[in-house]
């Protein structure tokens, strides 16, 4: 064997020999990836807008004195530089109530709610309070000493001269009190005063407080005026000096308490005869406002011998531009006995 072919025959051996020992590697195959799920779409949430008329109209249907529950410190002033928004996590704002007046009113028991936004220093009844749709139960604390919050009769002395109810030929809303010119007259219960008025035909000098319980009160035929309109009061202070302004017979106070501008016969908050309140609440019903309902109903006078449109008015308390326009006729229209006339 040449020499040249033993080296190739060799060669071959190892190579044949390595093959052998070579370590085996799996064949590896490329499997296609799983396919994806597609990822669904969270469902749509129907998102509802939140009806802040409806949300009051709840708060105050439940009560018009939530500022005695969850121990809200009545003392605390907010302030456009530091609001404490912890105590008012109950109530539906914690802004400064605005007044038409530009008086900025910062009580803690105002900015509170809502229904107090709503203000005029003109005008007695605002609230567009209609007493045939009340079908509800209200319930109001009157006042509440835990809270600093008491009560205070609007005269030290509480005689009676005249009854709530009807007189001659209109409704009279208020209690009237005995008194002397230049007594005191004092705010019953804790408030904000809203009008400081003249009413010459009517009230005389009066003023009407808004109180943090849900009531307001009428002070009538005052003397003087100590108070200030947005200025805050609290039970016992002095509105005014007792007199006899505007249509009255004599000096006494024309006192009257409304809800929602409707009056209330105070003796069903208050004992005149002892000076004393008659508890720490009062719950509202429909009852309450029936002498509003016949009140408003139609009156009508038959003409009699020797009247004329102008003693009709007196007599009933009206304009003769308002039965003029009632009836479709002229101011100046000649009415005849036995004809029938709407007054109001």
């Amino acid at each position: 064997m040449s020499f040249q072919f033993r080296i190739l025959f060799i060669g071959l051996l190892c190579l044949m020999s390595y093959a052998s020992q070579a370590q085996q590697f799996p064949r590896i195959f490329k499997k296609n990836a799983p396919k994806t799920q597609p990822i669904e779409a969270p469902a749509t949430r129907s998102l509802e807008t939140f009806d802040v008329q409806q949300y009051l109209k709840d708060l105050r249907k439940e009560t018009d004195s939530l500022i005695y529950k969850d121990y809200v410190n009545l003392k605390r002033r907010l302030s456009p530089i530091s609001e404490d928004t912890t105590t008012l996590i109950w109530a539906p704002t914690n802004q400064l109530v605005k007044v038409s007046e530009q008086i900025m009113i910062d009580s803690i028991w105002v900015t509170a709610f809502e229904y107090y936004s709503s203000w005029d220093s003109q005008k007695i009844n605002i609230y567009n309070f209609n007493p045939k749709d009340f079908k509800d139960t209200v319930h109001i604390k009157l006042y509440d000493q835990f809270f600093g919050s008491n009560w205070h009769v609007p005269l030290q002395e509480t005689r009676i001269t005249s009854d709530f109810g009807f007189r001659r030929i209109r409704w009279h809303h208020g209690t009237d009190l005995k008194l002397n010119t230049g007594d005191p007259i004092h705010s019953t219960f804790d408030g904000i005063v809203r009008i400081k008025s003249y009413d010459r035909n009517g009230y005389g000098y009066y003023v009407v407080v808004r109180h943090k319980n849900g009531l307001e009160t009428l002070y009538g035929h005052m003397s003087k005026i100590l108070v200030e309109v947005g200025q805050e009061v609290i039970a016992g202070d002095v509105l005014g000096l007792g007199g006899s302004t505007g249509r009255s017979s004599g000096p006494h106070l024309h006192y009257e308490i409304r809800y929602q501008g409707l009056s209330i016969n105070p003796t069903e908050i208050f004992d005149f005869n002892i000076g004393r309140i008659k508890g720490d609440s009062y719950t509202i019903t429909a009852n309450s406002f029936d002498h509003v309902i016949k009140a408003q109903q139609a009156v009508y006078h038959r003409v009699r011998s020797g009247e004329n449109l102008g003693l009709i008015a007196r007599r009933y308390g009206v304009s003769v531009n308002q039965i003029a326009r009632l009836n479709g006729i002229s101011t100046r229209s000649i009415i005849k006995v036995g004809q029938r006339l709407k007054i109001k």
